[in-house]
């Protein structure tokens, strides 16, 4: 552990971070697989309203620098693809 002030306090702060961050993409990717998971359903209404949060859920994640923006792009443009399929 460290002894002086500050980098104990760095430590507790990071901590803290990394938890937060790793709940932040938790729910990202839960969101992902809710989605997904109606889309094998074809529920259509359902499958919009998830995608809608999902969208939400990796933007934000993108915006705080969990995932890089390419990523959250390339993440959206599936889930749209997915949710095309169905409703077309």
């Amino acid at each position: 552990m460290a002894n002086i002030k500050s980098a104990i306090k760095r430590a507790k702060t990071s901590e803290k971070r990394r938890a937060h961050n790793a709940a932040m993409k938790s729910a990202m990717r839960t969101a992902i697989k809710k989605f997904e998971a109606l889309v094998e359903l074809k529920d259509v209404e359902k499958a919009k309203e998830a995608f809608a949060f999902a969208t939400k859920k990796i933007d934000k994640a993108a915006s705080k620098g969990l995932i890089h923006k390419n990523a959250a792009n390339r993440y959206k443009s599936r889930l749209a693809k997915k949710l095309n399929s169905i409703t077309a």
